[in-house]
């Protein structure tokens, strides 16, 4: 998979205007990278690598992958890796694998089968690559 490095968050638009939000649909599947400079909310599956400033796997979702944001939120089924400063886990959320992040907050009744090890913000900002996953 190619490298892409946290980014710092996109520059706001002009004029007050948002960055619009991107969803990818229940009925969607995306196997591959999926890259933006903005959020993205899934609603469908993944089978893949995101690089966003902000992810956001819903309920029902799922994803088998790598996420590499700013600020992750999931709800939906995760199995892979997280790389993010901020992640939260909602009550429904399934997560296998491992979230390396600055802070984390986990919902009551969220199920998580993962080791979260903690790092300093400085972490992000330097992450050409990801780790090797180990067998």
């Amino acid at each position: 998979m190619s490298s892409t490095p946290l980014r710092a968050p996109a520059k706001a638009p002009p004029n007050g205007a948002e960055m619009a939000v991107s969803h990818l649909g229940r009925a969607l599947s995306v196997t591959g990278t999926l890259d933006t400079d903005g959020e993205v909310h899934i609603h469908g599956k993944i089978q893949g690598r995101i690089n966003a400033d902000r992810m956001v796997l819903s309920a029902g979702a799922a994803m088998d992958g790598d996420i590499v944001a700013r600020d992750v939120q999931i709800a939906g089924r995760l199995n892979g890796r997280i790389f993010a400063v901020n992640v939260t886990l909602d009550a429904s959320a399934d997560v296998t694998g491992r979230i390396f992040h600055h802070t984390v907050t986990v919902a009551r009744g969220a199920r998580v089968d993962a080791r979260m090890p903690w790092r300093p913000p400085s972490y992000f900002e330097t992450l050409d690559q990801l780790p090797e996953t180990r067998p």
